[in-house]
């Protein structure tokens, strides 16, 4: 099968089933299932902070020189990351081979049976997870710490909102089983936007001359070093011929298992005043970034309340239709990153403080995940609820959105739940892991 061929008959289960580690691309969503295989070309980018502006428009030229070449539809697919710089850039390329499927949801039944026994390692030749090394970056204490010195800036009125993170390193692990990983998450997701992204630290050769694509890509049959996964509640914008759709959330609680508490957390969240005021800033900024290019818009006035396995998070869906000639999908989430949900606001001093603040890189946390097609069609998702899966170490990201009246304690509770997610696919206790104590032990 060659470039844009599609198999309509396969179920989103029979994607998932045929995903490999290392040389696809995976993206589940509540709109349709992707899995790319294969690398045509490569774009190449030279990791500068404008190179991001720039995007859109080398993407756009890139998918019509591979459209032309083919005669057959082309699109672009991978991961951005938070911050283009010299270590740290985007992988997106042109698959050589595209099927799709419905609808994770169409699937729930399927995607359950290839989940298997959750409560299981992911770990190769391993039932409990091991005993390796767990780290926490920053600490717990580091993490409370600068979200004090973070409220500090906000009384000072140098800021709005920050958005704080961390991570849990788990090192000298055995290698992952990305698969079974990818397909729990999926199964745990089938609302939301699950996503495998092979990411290839080895050097790309230049183009030949007779590459369609030009001088914009490069050639790669290497597989790749690391993968990025994750299972994203959070869409950051589609575009759909000239319909356009984000969906931001901001400001969250942690589930119960019990249902009379569990209920109790969801009505708590959608009264609270900080929560709402977190939210409200962030559906104003989504709002007035994509304004320019739609000839109109629908912001809902209240929030509602959607959930995930282990969060809740007030919610509200922006519609548009985007003005003509229409932006595609990259150039509106370029537009739109970072969004305060992931950053704060305003955007310059959040970042600002995020440097000062944050003890580690967050390379592809927080940045954007999702596919673009010739016709500017697409979905990208935000890139949150993530792990990205070495050779021998395994990175998990959080973060939590500090505003006016934000508690540092409440806060590391909420980067803990959120980390649920992935250590609950991985067959490990968060209760344990979360706060980088202990051995990976399984639940």
């Amino acid at each position: 099968m060659m470039l844009g061929q599609e198999e309509k008959v396969l179920s989103p289960a029979d994607l998932l089933d045929r995903y490999r580690e290392g040389t696809a691309f995976y993206f589940g969503s509540p709109r349709r299932t992707l899995l790319a295989e294969g690398e045509l070309v490569k774009l190449s980018v030279d990791g500068k902070g404008e190179e991001l502006e720039r995007l859109p428009r080398r993407v756009a030229d890139l998918l019509a020189g591979v459209r032309a070449g083919n005669a057959a539809e082309a699109l672009i697919v991978g991961a951005i990351p938070f911050t283009v710089n010299s270590g740290v850039r985007p992988e997106l390329f042109v698959p050589r081979q595209t099927r799709w499927a419905g609808p994770l949801a169409e699937a729930e039944e399927a995607l359950a049976d290839l989940a298997g026994d959750t409560d299981r390692s992911v770990f190769d030749g391993e039932t409990d997870g091991g005993a390796f090394k767990i780290v926490s970056f920053p600490t717990e204490s580091d993490y409370e710490a600068a979200v004090r010195k973070g409220l500090e800036q906000l009384r000072s009125g140098k800021l709005r909102k920050v958005v704080l993170s961390r991570s849990l390193r788990l090192e000298n692990c055995p290698p992952v089983q990305t698969e079974r990983l990818l397909r729990r998450l999926a199964a745990g997701n089938t609302r939301g936007y699950t996503f495998a992204v092979p990411l290839r630290e080895q050097q790309h050769l230049a183009a030949g001359s007779g590459q369609s694509a030009g001088q914009s890509g490069t050639t790669a049959a290497a597989s790749a070093s690391r993968t990025l996964i994750g299972a994203s509640p959070e869409l950051l914008v589609a575009r759909s011929g000239r319909l356009v759709t984000a969906n931001p959330l901001a400001g969250s609680a942690a589930r119960s298992s019990d249902p009379a508490e569990d209920k109790r957390r969801a009505d708590a969240l959608l009264q609270s005043a900080k929560d709402r005021h977190e939210h409200a800033v962030v559906v104003e900024a989504v709002a007035s970034a994509l304004r320019p290019y739609c000839r109109k818009l629908d912001v809902p006035a209240e929030p509602s309340v959607i959930g995930t396995k282990t969060m809740w998070h007030l919610s509200t869906k922006v519609t548009g239709e985007v003005l003509e000639p229409a932006a595609s999908s990259l150039e509106l989430a370029v537009a739109m990153h970072p969004t305060p949900a992931v950053c704060g606001t305003p955007t310059g001093p959040a970042r600002t403080a995020i440097r000062e603040l944050e003890s580690f890189d967050r390379r592809y946390f927080t940045g954007m995940v999702g596919w673009c097609d010739a016709a500017g069609d697409g979905e990208w998702a935000v890139t949150i609820r993530c792990a990205e899966i070495g050779e021998d170490a395994v990175t998990l990201y959080a973060g939590a959105g500090i505003v006016e009246g934000s508690d540092p304690a409440a806060e590391l509770a909420e980067t803990s739940s959120k980390l649920k997610t992935l250590l609950l696919a991985m067959g490990m206790n968060p209760e344990t892991a979360s706060n980088g104590g202990g051995g990976g032990k399984s639940v």
